[in-house]
């Protein structure tokens, strides 16, 4: 029983590096601020005090993943969203903000994608907790030596035969600004809002303890079969995209007394670069960032920045059946 706990606490930590949400300047390093960085796929949770306000806000949440699925309801592609977002800037002219969904595993053609998307913006914020101006090189990842959490973003890209977005986004472009804390801010906020990666890690033992028997839930026999089955990836990433997407209940592992460091402080630390852009003249902007801290960002930019939501499209990470999946949507 203590070893399919066990898993299950492999798995959500494996789940929440996928979707990425937190890069890091020196991978070498491995603290409990790392281990909490690996799960981000939780968002903030909100608690209307009304149900005028649950309402309101319900209707504001958008989707920054999902899985396409064919005529039949089969599985076809795990997609993240650009999601457009417009307004007006103090001096009253247009500008537009994207929300670009990350996940740091994914298909080449998703990372090339993604390149071509950026170029398009002024300004594209990008997540790096590192000290201010640090800039990535592409396969920094590969560069930046052994830690528990690179080795098992190497396992999780093998196994679903997936690439780094490291080794593919181009960070140095003129366009890129850093967006996120130094890792001094960081530890700051962790301590003052009484988080830690142990406590994390607890609470994600005592959830995958409750989420044993749920459904959707990975069994022995799925991990079997996947060992043994000749389109193991395929299937794997099948998987992998269904754990995913229910993954919402995890939600309060990551909360201190004050939101949480991962999603909430980060995500204020970006929109205070975003609006220093927005006043320094920019009008397109981009913010790159793990799909994890999006439906509490975009909640901000509703309710501070007082932009509204305008398009959606949907680009595909990973493909989820052995025949060629056609364009984004």
């Amino acid at each position: 029983m203590a070893d399919s706990y066990l898993k299950t606490v492999s798995v959500m930590v494996g789940l929440n590096l996928l979707l990425g949400i937190g890069l890091r300047a020196n991978a070498q390093q491995t603290t409990p601020s790392r281990l909490a960085l690996a799960g981000e796929q939780a968002t903030q949770s909100q608690k209307p005090e009304t149900k005028e306000a649950a309402s309101k806000t319900e209707e504001k949440k958008s989707e920054f993943t999902r899985i396409r699925r064919d005529e039949e309801g089969n599985p076809i592609a795990f997609e993240t969203s650009i999601v457009r977002y417009v307004g007006k800037n103090k001096k009253g002219e247009d500008i537009s903000v994207d929300l670009v969904g990350a996940i740091h595993i994914g298909e080449k053609a998703y990372y090339e994608r993604l390149n071509k998307q950026f170029e398009g913006y002024e300004a594209l914020l990008y997540e790096l907790v590192a000290p201010e101006g640090t800039k990535i090189e592409k396969g920094a990842q590969r560069k930046s030596g052994f830690s528990a959490v690179s080795s098992l973003q190497r396992t999780m890209k093998d196994f679903l035969g997936l690439d780094f977005q490291l080794d593919h986004i181009d960070y140095t472009k003129k366009n890129f600004i850093h967006a996120d804390m130094s890792p001094d801010e960081f530890s700051k906020s962790m301590k003052a809002n009484e988080e830690s990666g142990m406590r994390i890690f607890f609470k994600m033992l005592g959830h995958s303890v409750g989420a044993q028997g749920k459904p959707g839930a990975m069994s022995d026999a799925d991990i079997i079969s996947l060992l043994f089955a000749k389109d193991r990836d395929v299937k794997l990433r099948r998987l992998m995209a269904e754990q995913l997407q229910s993954g919402d209940d995890m939600l309060s592992v990551f909360e201190g007394k004050d939101g949480s460091t991962i999603i909430t402080h980060r995500n204020k630390k970006a929109l205070s670069v975003l609006q220093r852009e927005i006043d320094n003249g920019k009008q397109n902007l981009g913010i790159f960032y793990g799909a994890g801290h999006f439906p509490d960002m975009e909640q901000r930019l509703i309710e501070e920045f007082k932009l509204k939501k305008t398009d959606e499209k949907w680009i595909s990470a990973w493909q989820l059946t052995d025949e060629p999946v056609k364009g984004d949507r």
